[in-house]
């Protein structure tokens, strides 16, 4: 089993930066890829951005060169640079892994992008 906690979320202006945190309770390693999704009110959840054992990484079309995702193995965190914050990045952010074939989700963090 896996316990996931995000953090970091919060109230921003336009054109402000964040960075979220997902603390795994097992190792990073232990994961093929981990990932963030986001959901804005009304809409489906959505991938953000992607990240593969190997180093590998997708994003989003809206925000590839604005949005970094990394990780710590030491810290066992998985964490999301966020520049260039626009309005339409408003939602609750949610980390997620895979691991034995099952799901797991965090509880999510709130970012808010006010104009």
């Amino acid at each position: 089993q896996v316990q996931l906690v995000e953090s970091g979320g919060g109230l921003v202006q336009a054109g402000g930066s964040l960075r979220l945190s997902c603390a795994s309770s097992r190792s990073i390693s232990s994961f093929n890829h981990v990932a963030w999704y986001r959901q804005a009110p009304g809409k489906q959840r959505e991938l953000v951005a992607r990240l593969t054992n190997g180093g590998f990484t997708n994003y989003a079309d809206s925000v590839k060169g604005r949005f970094t995702i990394s990780r710590d193995n030491a810290k066992k965190s998985i964490d999301l640079q966020m520049n260039g914050l626009k309005p339409l990045d408003t939602a609750v952010y949610y980390c997620n892994v895979v691991y034995g074939g099952i799901l797991y989700w965090g509880q999510g963090t709130q970012v808010t992008v006010s104009s």
